[in-house]
């Protein structure tokens, strides 16, 4: 087996000492986020869990980074699981089916069946309108269709007359669970999402890859930005291996 050689990390002591506000909110497509509800631990959670100690300990820096190190290249993985993050997203629906497959997180949606759906969707700007990749199957290219905007134009339209048809079906009396069934999955949800630090990596390994799908990327370029200075050094070196 080939030995994985990792960069130096760089030690600052403000690494162990998150800078980070609870509510930070990254925007996401035409009308979505990703907001940063709250967070347990971080570094210093992962040593202290490691060493099966509390307090400020006996270790320098160093050696604490260099055991985060240890723990995330030999997948040692319960101690890095004592970082979570309570995350909150607004999204299509097509995009939180993909996600819902992450099935280590905890999730809780909004009901559609207890509230009135509102009247957002995704609709995709004209340059995201791409041909279908034929070689990756469920994927697209980066050429946009030839008439990309009237494409645009049409699932707006399509999207405001199924809001209109959901509507007129509520003041018909029809129940919420019922008239609900009209709406095309480009109508945006919310959920809170809570997730440990190891399955916050699996996320983001597998949502950033080139060929997960644009919108789903984006979502996890904000995850990212917005956790990685909980745990910068857990982070740091997680991201080198990605690089590797």
């Amino acid at each position: 087996m080939t030995e994985l050689i990792l960069p130096e990390l760089q030690i600052d002591e403000r690494l162990f000492r998150p800078i980070v506000f609870r509510g930070s909110t990254k925007r996401v497509l035409d009308q979505g986020f990703v907001k940063l509800v709250d967070f347990m631990g971080g570094d210093d959670r992962i040593v202290q869990a490691a060493r099966v100690s509390y307090g400020d300990g006996t270790k320098t820096l160093r050696e604490d980074a260099g055991l985060i190190r240890y723990l995330i290249e030999n997948k040692h993985w319960t101690p890095i699981e004592k970082v979570v993050f309570e995350l909150h997203f607004k999204l299509p629906i097509f995009v939180a089916r993909q996600f819902v497959r992450h099935r280590t997180q905890s999730l809780n949606e909004v009901s559609a069946r207890y509230s009135e759906v509102k009247d957002e969707f995704y609709i995709p700007e004209a340059s995201r309108i791409t041909t279908q990749d034929t070689k990756n199957r469920q994927g697209s290219t980066d050429k946009p269709i030839k008439e990309a905007q009237k494409a645009s134009d049409m699932i707006l339209a399509a999207s405001t007359t199924a809001y209109d048809e959901y509507q007129k079906l509520l003041k018909m009396g029809v129940a919420r669970e019922l008239a609900r069934v009209v709406l095309p999955v480009n109508v945006y949800t919310e959920w809170f999402s809570t997730m440990n630090l190891r399955n916050l990596f699996n996320f983001l390994e597998l949502r950033l890859d080139s060929h997960a799908q644009f919108e789903a990327r984006q979502y996890a370029k904000a995850v990212l930005e917005l956790c990685r200075s909980v745990a910068p050094v857990a982070f740091e070196v997680w991201e080198q291996q990605q690089h590797a």
